[in-house]
């Protein structure tokens, strides 16, 4: 079988898809290669330093990733993570489920009218103070991880999602599982949900995305520093002018005012990449759904 020619027009697309592409992944890329190179660079010649840098500047130092691992906050904020990330993704799929399973069956009463307020969701909502008296007054739930777990249990998108690959999955597997003596719990668990794990695992990972980079709501309603999750703590680090940021920040620069500074900007490039890199080593387990899963909940309706 011969190859199609392509034409001059076609062939001037594919270079501009090319060059549009690469743009992007550079964008894309550019900033992390820039932390990863920063951490590892001289914190005095860092200091130095203006602009983009490709390769660590200085000699090359992990001194940086020793004194983040040694403070004892950034251990309790991955633990923190590691709760609100397994107990949020846990309550996030289980009602995600079944609310789209709901919304999925035909013979649900005002399924059109329940869809269209759980849409109207997404565009407007109470507001933060209302929330925040809700969960702290009414709710009693500051200073506990449900406060930042509960409140969002659904997104409205990924729900939409849900439901719509559920209702591609063909009714007569459901009314053959009702034949057989199926109630519905069955029917979700047994049917829909393994039918659908291409789908259940691109929701998984926009939740868990979602709850490792959450740090708005902890800072809400985590009042008690003991509880605060890993994002949280970067963001102190990150915008902190104490000298007691970080714990072990006199031990590094003996009271120096200048090797202060030097240390905690190579201590922040640091944490950015130890706070980072957990997530992204999740994305290659769950890349293969991503296309299938994505194209079903979007495609069919």
């Amino acid at each position: 079988m011969t190859g199609i020619k392509k034409s001059t027009g076609e062939r001037i697309f594919d270079l501009f898809n090319y060059a549009l592409l690469s743009l992007i992944t550079f964008i894309c890329i550019a900033p992390m290669w820039y932390v990863i190179a920063a951490s590892f660079s001289h914190p005095i010649e860092l200091m130095k330093t203006s602009g983009m840098i490709w390769w660590p500047v200085g000699q090359k130092t992990v001194e940086g990733y020793m004194h983040v691992f040694r403070n004892p906050n950034i251990w309790s904020g991955y633990r923190n993570t590691l709760v609100i990330l397994t107990l949020g993704v846990s309550v996030n799929l289980f009602m995600t489920t079944l609310g789209g399973y709901v919304l999925s069956r035909q013979n649900v009463l005002w399924n059109k009218l329940l869809t269209l307020l759980i849409i109207f969701t997404m565009y407007f909502s109470g507001g933060m103070i209302p929330s925040y008296l809700l969960i702290a007054q009414n709710l009693k739930m500051v200073n506990t991880f449900w406060a930042v777990t509960i409140p969002g249990a659904i997104s409205t998108y990924n729900l939409i999602i849900c439901r719509t690959a559920f209702k591609a999955i063909p009714d007569s597997l459901e009314e053959s599982a009702k034949l057989d003596g199926a109630n519905d719990f069955i029917i979700l668990f047994r049917i829909m949900v393994p039918l659908s794990k291409a789908t259940l695992a691109v929701i998984t990972l926009y939740y868990a995305v979602g709850h490792w980079n959450a740090w708005f709501q902890a800072m809400l309603y985590l009042k008690k520093a003991a509880l605060h999750p890993l994002q949280l703590i970067l963001r102190q680090i990150l915008i902190s002018n104490d000298q007691n940021a970080m714990g072990t920040t006199d031990s590094i620069t003996s009271g120096a005012e200048d090797l202060v500074d030097m240390a905690r900007l190579l201590v922040r490039f640091c944490t950015i990449v130890v706070s980072t890199v957990p997530i992204l080593a999740l994305y290659p387990f769950l890349q293969k759904y991503f296309v299938k899963g994505v194209m079903i909940g979007s495609v069919k309706g």
